[in-house]
């Protein structure tokens, strides 16, 4: 069965920093481009970053840009988001997403496979 998961949620202060992982289960990333999109309460979700599955293209959303970092290690099958300088309005389900191919784009409907999130709580 292919699967997601996501971990590394929690609650942490302004200011604090997190890892999240995204461990594949079932099949390779070594093909897939990956995402990661959050949604916090009320609103839509949102496209965070995405890596190719390469990791030699990255791209950020503008909100997240100099705090956030994604990498791979497609050795473990797992990607992460380094997330520093954390603010309340990071507060949100983080989901990680995959599509296979090597696009560098990550668009919301277009992913294939998703995993059910871990929430992240910026709060002092």
């Amino acid at each position: 069965q292919l699967q997601l998961v996501e971990s590394g949620g929690g609650l942490v202060q302004p200011g604090g920093s997190l890892r999240l992982s995204c461990a594949a289960s079932g099949f390779t990333l070594d093909y897939y481009t990956i995402g990661w999109f959050r949604q916090a309460p009320g609103k839509e979700r949102e496209g965070v970053s995405c890596i190719s599955s390469s990791g030699g293209s990255t791209n950020y959303a503008d909100s997240v840009k100099g705090r956030f970092t994604i990498s791979r290690d497609n050795a473990n099958n797992t990607v992460y988001l380094q997330m520093n300088s954390l603010k309340p309005e990071d507060t949100a389900v983080y989901y990680c997403a995959a599509v296979a191919g090597t696009s560098t784009m990550c668009v919301d409907y277009g992913m294939e496979y998703w995993g059910k999130g871990t929430l992240v709580t910026v709060s002092s």
